[in-house]
């Protein structure tokens, strides 16, 4: 059995609130990272993007590692 690092734990959490976020976006157009940072922060929120799209790349390699 595979034993989750501290990466794969901080990318389940980031996948989890990336895929609220389109859900948000999807169904109210609503970015939820969008309204946190709020325009001040641009670059945070552009931060926070590409963190969960590397837990995404994270949580893809996870499940080839895991599969056997």
């Amino acid at each position: 059995m595979y034993k989750l690092s501290v990466l794969d734990k901080v990318s389940f959490i980031l996948v989890i609130i990336g895929a609220i976020n389109w859900g948000l976006y999807g169904l109210f157009n609503f970015d939820l990272v969008h309204i946190l940072f709020e325009a001040n922060f641009q670059i945070a929120s552009r931060i926070v993007y590409i963190l969960i799209g590397i837990a995404g790349v994270d949580m893809l390699i996870f499940l080839l590692k895991t599969r056997k």
